[in-house]
């Protein structure tokens, strides 16, 4: 069981996100403090929240299995707190937040969208918001101009779009482009985990999964990453158009099924290359663990909670990414609908930008940084200091490998015709240079006997690259020389000269 008080301590300094999974799953009412229990058989926690200095923002619950009472989800609506109910596969299941009144006047110029032309507007603005943060990605995070450039032929032709089919059509093209960059993305794994990685999870692969025929049911690691990121996003999208007022599920872009929430889908599309930057940045400097992810009979990669959990903490990012696009799209329907002579303007409830410009502070809140992830060895997988990529053992073990490698590479290349060349070569000069030096040139004083005991030793304190640059040799010859091989009487003389030995 987990101290209440640890857990309180951690919301309060943190991200405010409690995710819960498992079996029999509780979340209920004890004497006003809301009691949370989950976990996997033995493995079970519990968690006790006071009304006071709780610091939950966010209860995210991934599965089904368990018990939600009606009072624990007054207690939420009470604190300001929102509830989020994901399936496995991140489906969105249930999202409720704060509950606040609403203007029908609001729902009303919603609904007519359409007729008013705020509907054609609205799609038209979001799709090129989110086509110029593509295009932002292409360029500065995959490096690919030439995509880049393609999805900014693509959003000029929004212009000419005049009905929400002809602007899907150009988000369309211009995704086709962008996902076709990310296709052959690679996605590092620790060494250690290598043999247990199917080849298809060792690139992003296809945007579309081969077994729905569209991004559901993703196959492999990163696509199944990016599914539930867009699920965290989507939840806190319908949680802003809520607490505006709006109906989350009356879209101006995209088509109305009985199971979706179109304008909380319509409100997210801005946000996506925010969260594809997020993915990108984390896949492109930091390898995935495989005990995070599970393949199903099907092929289908799933998360395992230790995942889901650190992704749901990124559910405050997207809340504040996500809240300026909501309050302008309410207050275009506002400014489209009618009403009554000196109405007021609609409340900023999320980005609070008129309170702030009454302040005379900036009109958004700051962005929320992610947080920090850990850095996992590139070896083992486990965790490590920041600035490194590998752990001790593990550097240890790259290290010999790389000496392995570069000896093998080096024998390789002395074997080579231009080395064996070079070798001949200098061994030819050095055999002409030894039968041309005459013994009788050599002083009386420089005996063997005298290089030995008193020129010898002393080359030892001499640096390789003096003794290679008196003696015209290669720097391997000098460093045998230094560690007291005897070379040629014909250097004897060099040599006594550099260690300060002379007849006197």
């Amino acid at each position: 069981m987990v101290a209440a008080k640890n857990i309180i301590h951690s919301l309060t300094n943190g991200h405010g996100v409690l995710t819960l999974f498992g079996y029999g799953i509780q979340v209920r009412i004890d004497r006003g403090h809301l009691v949370l229990e989950d976990g996997i058989g033995a493995d079970r926690r519990q968690y006790r929240f006071p009304r006071v200095g709780h610091g939950l923002k966010r209860l995210v619950i991934i599965g089904s299995d368990g018990v939600v009472s009606l009072s624990a989800l007054r207690w939420l609506a009470d604190q300001k707190a929102a509830f989020t109910l994901l399936e496995r596969d991140g489906t969105v299941l249930v999202t409720t937040g704060p509950v606040r009144p609403s203007d029908a006047r609001l729902r009303r110029a919603q609904s007519l969208s359409s007729q008013s032309g705020a509907g054609i507007q609205i799609a038209r603005e979001l799709i090129d918001k989110k086509l110029a943060g593509q295009e932002r990605v292409a360029r500065h995070k995959l490096l690919t101009n030439q995509t880049a450039d393609t999805i900014s032929r693509y959003r000029k032709e929004l212009i000419k779009a005049d009905s929400p089919e002809a602007i899907r059509q150009v988000e369309s093209l211009a995704a086709s482009a962008y996902w076709g960059a990310w296709h052959t993305l690679p996605i590092t794994f620790p060494r250690k985990d290598e043999s247990r990685v199917p080849d298809h999870w060792r690139s992003f692969g296809a945007r579309v999964s081969p077994l729905t025929g569209s991004p559901r049911l993703a196959v492999n690691p990163p696509n199944a990453i990016l599914n539930y990121l867009y699920a965290v996003l989507e939840s806190e999208s319908r949680l802003a158009a809520a607490a505006l007022g709006l109906d989350p599920g009356i879209g101006v872009l995209h088509v109305d099924t009985p199971a979706r929430d179109s304008l909380a889908c319509d409100l997210m599309e801005v946000v996506r290359p925010e969260v594809d930057a997020f993915l990108l940045d984390w896949i492109t400097r930091e390898p995935l663990k495989r005990e995070w992810f599970l393949e199903q009979r099907d092929g289908n990669c799933r998360l395992m909670a230790t995942l889901a959990i650190k992704l749901s903490e990124t559910a405050p990012i997207w809340a504040r990414a996500v809240a300026p696009i909501a309050e302008w799209v309410a207050g275009t329907l506002w400014s489209r609908g009618k009403k009554p002579s000196g109405a007021v303007s609609l409340p900023t409830r999320l980005t609070q930008r008129h309170k702030r410009k009454a302040k005379g502070g900036s009109p958004l809140p700051q962005p929320i940084s992610p947080a920090r992830r850990e850095n996992l060895c590139r070896g083992c997988g486990k965790t490590i200091r920041q600035e490194s990529t590998n752990c001790a053992k593990c550097q240890i073990d790259g290290a010999i490998v790389r000496l392995v490698d570069a000896a093998h590479v080096g024998r390789v290349a002395a074997r080579s015709p231009e080395a064996r060349a070079k070798h001949r070569a200098s061994r030819r000069r050095h055999a002409e240079a030894c039968s041309e030096w005459d013994p009788s040139s050599q002083p009386a004083w420089l005996t063997s006997k005298l290089f030995e005991q008193q020129i010898q030793p002393m080359l030892a304190k001499i640096p390789t690259t003096i003794i290679r640059s008196a003696m015209g040799v290669s720097k391997w010859y000098a460093g045998k020389i230094r560690q007291g091989y005897r070379p040629h009487p014909r250097h004897w003389q060099a040599l006594a000269k550099l260690v300060g030995i002379s007849e006197g």
